[in-house]
């Protein structure tokens, strides 16, 4: 039986995106995981990435892949039928996305906590080696709980890194939270910050565009996990 995030979600979202999406099967436990993503990561691979521009994407939030692997098929940079065979012996498709097997993946991730330092150096690095493209890295609202995070979010705004853009997917997963919210552990540090919500494409396209020089962050607010 299909799930119910796939039946009532935004009409925005493609059908053939969907479709793809429940042809993967077999990490049902994170279902939530994955789900939560899947508005911001079509927005962000339709309408903003600029890959011949340089542009490159880290999901940090690497356990439940499933929506990633569907937008990847659906814009055509990975074959339909690897979909069919999550997990398998044979398959490209593991359980936490291997850039050493999916090409256009740019890290190997699972492991909470290293998304975002990865792409403060990798947007460091290509600052000081001249070349253009933005950074945008995903993700989950829980994994923030990582020290490695906080490190990354001060060191971003020392360096003003401009080039660089966090995705926050809050779906009410963290054991602690922010006093005043995520953005603002974000804003203290001299982030630019915005909300937005995850059915709102619109206004997820607009946040994901800006630019200036500083780092952004947009915290993408949506269900709770187990609601």
């Amino acid at each position: 039986m299909p799930s119910t995030l796939l039946t009532s979600r935004d009409p925005r979202l493609p059908d053939a995106l969907l479709e793809r999406l429940r042809r993967v099967t077999g990490d049902e436990k994170h279902d939530s995981a994955a789900h939560s993503t899947l508005d911001v990561l079509w927005v962000l691979h339709d309408r903003v990435l600029d890959s011949p521009g340089g542009d490159r994407f880290l999901l940090s939030k690497g356990h439940g892949p499933a929506s990633y692997y569907a937008v990847l098929a659906t814009l055509g940079l990975i074959p339909d039928a690897w979909l069919d065979d999550l997990g398998g012996v044979d398959s490209p498709l593991g359980h936490h996305p291997d850039r050493l097997l999916i090409p256009p993946v740019e890290i190997s991730s699972g492991s909470l906590g290293h998304g975002l330092p990865i792409a403060v150096g990798l947007a460091r690095g290509l600052e000081i080696a001249g070349e253009t493209g933005r950074i945008f890295v995903l993700v989950g609202d829980a994994e923030l709980d990582e020290g490695s995070n906080h490190e990354a979010i001060a060191v971003a705004a020392r360096w003003s890194l401009g080039r660089l853009h966090c995705i926050v997917v809050d779906n009410a997963s963290a054991s602690l939270g922010w006093a005043g919210g995520i953005a603002s552990r974000f804003a203290v540090e001299g982030w630019v910050t915005a909300d937005v919500d995850t059915a709102d494409h619109d206004g997820l396209a607009a946040a994901l565009s800006a630019r200036g020089p500083e780092p952004r962050v947009t915290v993408v607010h949506t269900a709770a996990k187990g609601a």
